[in-house]
């Protein structure tokens, strides 16, 4: 061997991967095997958690019984009231109680108080007006949940409530003094531990009555690793220069009949709670224990809000319980990622935590666990660098996998047996990485050898750029053809991929492949003019954007060509109109040659990060159960798909108008026709409601209507439940609230009746050109429809037969009881008034 080649020696390349594997294992690509490893050793662990722990879940079986989140707070007050009567021992409701619940009518109910008392000062109220006196504040105190929950906490002397820090290092003091119901859970006794605990910068707490009367306070903080997930629990926060318990930790403390003096802090290395002693790491978190579940169910036991509220799960069993109370509903709340669930509800993940600290179950990384990891990493770089030179090729790959296997069995041994993480993959990586270097450089190809493997590799990145580009996974195409050396035969390829790129509308990313290629071969083709076409388009196109820059007709270029766009597999031809969530264009199914009317929503505008997926998922639900609806008065949907965060519904296209022009004082139809329409709506909802399907927004806007052929058709079925409950980005109002029905503006759990209401209000301004209700505001609007009779239909219009005027009362019953019940009894009512019509006015003929 030259003096020079000593670094083509195994042992030389032994050490360079050694070198690069302990720089590399302080990185993100080893941390991720560390974590993912841990993660699987949480999973093969088994303990049995604390059957003390129940949870109570705000799910979706309560929301659907109880209304939308969040409710009214006397709710929590009454399961608080039935957990006290049950002898729970401990109740920590997750829910944050951070600003007041003010119900819609309390202002109105405490400013007639007020006139009540003034009037009273001076002047013996009579025994009329001391009635209504006493009515208003019992009124009051009803409408005022948050000291109605207040109370019941205070009676129940068992609540703990959470709050929740802002992590941040700290700079100068902080802005306000500490309320005394939070300092009085601070904690006293901390001693340095050679480690330290998070910073805060700022809080928020429970309102002051809440938080007043609450046993405990602690924080519910999380901290997540780099992967989003979460297998620590903060057990200390320091704030300032004072020291905050978890919730879990006051809980656990609660439970023992301990509070905050009696937990001890040895920041970085331990907290002791009583007798119990928690290890933790420098940063004074826990390693969770998390237990698995069975066949599907979590690992504890987790009852609905509902059946405990309505006694059919009797309080008792919580006798000397530690009851937890939170959200697992979807849509409400985020989930969490944990080593063994993807989405776990909080309220599961502080069910953990309060476990493992009760029975001293969690896992320990030790103080010596750093310098066995390090010497693991060193008995594997010697193995390769001495060792494994001297090695058979057969010999080699079995004393690497042995090795291996010794990494992987001590890994998960330590942590299933006990509890001990040690972390091992930056070895075994090593181990891997340099087996798999070193063997290779043994069989190192001749020159001509490598030129061949260079052309298997471009081949290779070829065929797999072909193959991305058939999944339509365009962009990873690109990548694998820009790894090819260009030559005639990959322009042909590139080529097509940018046209793809175009049909997609991705203009800026056609843009690039076709630049790309010009850099090899300008005049390749159409090149030239494929490159400037595309750079126009993707300086101007923008299909279902905002700002006004949408262009769904035709598109011209500067050379007068005509580009129209694709939305999925549709051709777009022209703009039909403008809604309150996004365009409808008129669009052609190229492959039938079907014509449809395209509604998009932009969903990704409208609506927060946090619940888009949400919405998405309720979007394609609401389709797919509108898309069955098969009825001659409903618009039939074909299809419905999603494309760069534009949302659309392809559907029937009709000829006809919506009803809006028809409500007008100067532009009514006969009362005959209008019967006419109407009853055929009521045909279509009944239909919808016998196939479970609610519409949410019925309104004229909603109905379409051709003269020509009297063709009735409802729309948007589904689309006003798509966004329900959904808090948008522009504070957009969803629905319309003059056809909505006191129970839908209540918040309240609706059906078909729901429907029928907004059909009657339908009905009124389509025989009168009037509104039934009418406000100067949203809540006056709001508060006339709950609680106002409309006005008389035939005050407004005297050709209203004294039988619709008796439909349009019925169907705009405040009780749904007394309320029509089905569509087609609504439907026959109508047609049979109509034909009793003549005999109190002959003057109006029948169109039915």
């Amino acid at each position: 061997m030259g003096k020079t080649g000593f670094w083509k020696t195994d042992w030389f390349l032994g050490l360079a991967v050694s070198c690069v594997m302990l720089v590399a294992a302080n990185g993100d690509l080893i941390g991720s095997l560390e974590r993912k490893a841990y993660d699987l050793g949480v999973q093969a662990s088994s303990k049995t958690p604390l059957d003390r722990v129940a949870v109570i879940a705000i799910d979706d079986a309560s929301i659907a019984n109880l209304g939308r989140w969040p409710w009214p707070r006397d709710q929590l007050a009454r399961m608080t009231d039935l957990l006290a009567a049950g002898k729970a021992k401990v109740v920590a409701n997750t829910v944050f109680f951070f600003e007041p619940q003010i119900d819609p009518g309390y202002a109105y109910v405490t400013r007639l108080l007020d006139i009540y008392r003034q009037a009273s000062e001076n002047v013996e109220p009579s025994p009329g007006l001391q009635k209504i006196g006493g009515v208003l504040q019992e009124a009051e105190l009803a409408l005022n949940t948050d000291r109605i929950l207040t109370d019941s906490i205070g009676r129940a002397g068992n609540v703990l409530l959470p709050m929740l820090f802002v992590l941040g290092e700290p700079r100068g003091r902080p802005d306000q003094v500490l309320p005394e119901f939070v300092a009085k859970s601070r904690l006293s006794q901390i001693t340095d531990g050679s480690g330290d605990v998070w910073q805060t910068l700022s809080l928020q707490v429970p309102i002051e009555g809440l938080g007043a009367r609450a046993a405990a306070i602690g924080h519910l903080n999380s901290v997540v690793d780099v992967d989003g997930a979460i297998r620590t629990e903060p057990l200390v926060l320091r704030h300032y220069d004072d020291y905050f318990p978890s919730l879990s930790l006051m809980i656990a403390a609660a439970s023992l009949n301990l509070g905050p003096a009696d937990i001890r802090v040895a920041a970085g290395r331990e907290v002791r709670l009583g007798s119990l002693r928690i290890p933790t790491d420098t940063i004074t978190q826990m390693h969770t224990f998390f237990y698995a579940g069975h066949e599907g169910k979590p690992a504890f036991q987790v009852d609905s809000f509902y059946d405990v509220l309505t006694g059919k799960i009797p309080a008792s069993k919580y006798q000397d319980k530690i009851v937890l109370i939170g959200a697992t509903a979807s849509g409400v709340g985020t989930t969490q990622v944990t080593p063994i669930s993807p989405a776990m509800a909080p309220v599961l993940t502080l069910a953990h935590a309060v476990s493992s600290i009760l029975q001293e179950h969690f896992f320990i990384a030790p103080e010596w666990g750093v310098w066995a990891s390090l010497g693991a990493f060193v008995l594997v770089a010697v193995y390769l660098i001495v060792l494994l030179p001297r090695l058979s090729a057969g010999v080699g790959a079995i004393a690497t996998a042995l090795l291996l296997v010794a990494l992987v069995v001590a890994h998960f041994g330590l942590m299933v047996g006990s509890g001990l993480w040690i972390q091992l993959m930056a070895s075994a990586t090593l181990l891997l990485v340099g087996h798999l270097m070193l063997t290779t450089k043994r069989f190192l190809m001749t020159e001509r050898g490598k030129e061949k493997s260079e052309a298997d590799s471009a081949e290779s990145n070829r065929m797999l750029g072909l193959a991305f580009q058939g999944q339509g996974q365009l962009d990873m195409a690109f990548d694998k053809f820009r790894k090819c050396p260009l030559d005639d035969s990959l322009m042909e390829n590139l080529y097509n991929l940018a046209l793809d790129f175009e049909r997609k509308r991705q203009f800026n990313k056609a843009e690039a492949a076709f630049r790309y290629m010009a850099d090899y071969n300008p005049k390749f083709r159409d090149l030239e003019q494929r490159l400037s076409r595309a750079k126009a388009m993707s300086e101007t196109v923008m299909l279902g954007g905002s700002g006004g820059r949408t262009n769904a007709s035709t598109m011209m270029l500067g050379d007068g060509k005509v580009e129209k766009p694709m939305l999925g597999r549709y051709q777009i031809e022209k703009e039909l109109g403008k809604g309150a969530m996004g365009v409808v264009y008129l669009g052609r199914d190229p492959k039938i040659n079907r014509i449809v009317a395209i509604k998009t929503m932009a969903l990704a505008q409208e609506f927060e990060e946090d619940e888009l997926a949400d919405v998405k998922q309720r979007f394609f639900r609401e389709a797919e159960t509108a898309g069955r609806l098969n009825h001659q008065n409903i618009v039939t949907m074909y299809d419905a798909g999603e494309e760069h965060d534009l949302a659309y519904i392809a559907m029937e296209f009709l000829k006809g108008r919506d009803l809006v022009p028809y409500t007008k004082p100067g532009n009514l139809l006969p009362l005959p026709q209008v019967v006419s329409i109407l009853a055929r709506v009521a045909d279509a909802l009944a239909y919808a409601h016998s196939n479970n399907v609610v519409h949410r927004d019925v309104k004229p806007a909603n109905v379409m209507y051709e003269p020509a052929s009297d063709q009735v058709k409802v729309t948007d079925f589904g689309i006003a439940r798509i966004t329900d409950s959904s808090r948008t980005k522009t504070g957009m109002v969803l629905g319309t609230p003059s056809y909505m029905s006191p129970e839908q503006l209540s918040g309240k759990k609706i059906d078909g009746r729901s429907d029928l209401f907004s059909l009657g209000v339908t009905l009124y301004q389509m025989a009168c050109g009037r509104l039934p209700f009418v406000g100067d505001s949203m809540a006056q609007l709001m508060f006339r429809i709950a609680n106002e009779a409309q006005p008389d239909i035939r005050t407004l219009n005297p050709q209203v037969p004294d039988g619709l005027a008796e439909v349009i009362n019925r169907a705009l019953n405040k009780d749904m009881n007394q309320r029509y019940q089905t569509g087609e009894k609504m439907a026959s009512d109508l047609r049979t008034c109509m034909i009793q019509a003549p005999a109190q006015h002959p003057d109006v003929d029948i169109l039915l």
